[in-house]
């Protein structure tokens, strides 16, 4: 491979060669993709590569792309493919005189390839990026601790179904999965995936408590998708049977203190309440649950 600190720069991002890995710079800008932006840089080794291709691009340019091995990255695998051209983070954009250049550095790559590189990788080769571990999408915020995923719904944005449900909470152990359907799709959402056993079956994202929906302005896809491949990478690391179905079922919610959020949640269930929409029963359980937070 090259000379350690040999470098490559493109539109929006600087590769940087080392014998074993390419370090991938992504500049800071207006004009740069914010996903780019998001993950500030990203250490690929060459194991986790499975072909380099070289070719033209738009507008005078040449296109630098190393495709990375199936299950190598956790942030292609919850992409699953929906990333526009400009915003994947494999591609290298240059301009047309630098080709000679761009052929010699994707010749040098291709040399270095891992001899199964077309076979999926058995283990993530690239590390999660340390991207947001809390987002907002439209009827609901998502948090991440590492350990354990957790959906607070917006009493603007959640369904009927999501509000009986209470908010929820899932350790990574509960999980099989993550699907994640791109914000910048009209039914985009965040679903977590529970493993096999677990009680239910999800229906539509914007029923299902282990969901949250996207809308427009809600949920972008610089923040939620390395948000999803942050918990994916966290489910590698797990392993091991499923556990006990009463250990797969939501962790309850770690009480709120906040007077005035229970106030709205309690106004919000009366709504439901006069409308018909929960039984006399329902309500009543549900306002004993959010006094007993205060």
């Amino acid at each position: 491979m090259s000379r350690m600190g040999d470098v490559l720069a493109g539109s929006h991002a600087v590769w940087e060669f080392d014998s074993d890995s390419v370090l991938i710079r992504f500049e800071r800008g207006l004009r740069t993709p914010k996903l780019f932006q998001v993950l500030g840089e990203r250490r690929v080794p060459l194991e986790a590569l499975a072909a380099v291709t070289l070719t033209p691009g738009r507008r005078g340019s040449v296109v630098l792309h190393a495709i990375p091995r199936s299950g190598a990255d956790p942030l292609m695998d919850a992409a699953a493919g929906q990333l526009k051209e400009g915003a994947d983070p494999y591609r290298l954009v240059l301009p047309a005189e630098r080709e000679t250049l761009a052929e010699y550095y994707a010749d040098e790559l291709r040399a270095q390839l891992p001899r199964d590189a077309a076979l999926p990788a058995t283990d993530y080769l690239v590390p999660a990026p340390e991207g947001p571990t809390h987002f907002k999408a439209y009827d609901g915020k998502a948090s991440f601790d590492g350990k354990t995923v957790s959906f607070r719904w917006f009493w603007t944005g959640a369904s009927t179904a999501k509000w009986k449900a209470g908010d929820q909470s899932f350790p990574v152990a509960a999980l099989n999965g993550v699907e994640w359907r791109s914000p910048e799709m009209f039914d985009g959402y965040l679903r977590l995936l529970p493993r096999e056993g677990t009680p239910g079956q999800p229906g539509p994202a914007d029923h299902d408590p282990a969901a949250v929906v996207f809308g427009l302005g809600y949920g972008p896809v610089h923040e939620s998708l390395p948000f999803a491949a942050s918990v994916l990478a966290a489910l590698r690391g797990v392993g091991g049977p499923p556990r006990a179905l009463d250990e797969l079922r939501p962790l309850v919610p770690e009480p709120r203190r906040d007077p005035a959020d229970i106030a709205e949640r309690i106004r919000h269930l009366g709504e439901l309440h006069r409308s018909g929409l929960l039984t006399d029963e329902e309500f009543t359980s549900k306002k004993t649950e959010l006094l007993a937070e205060l």
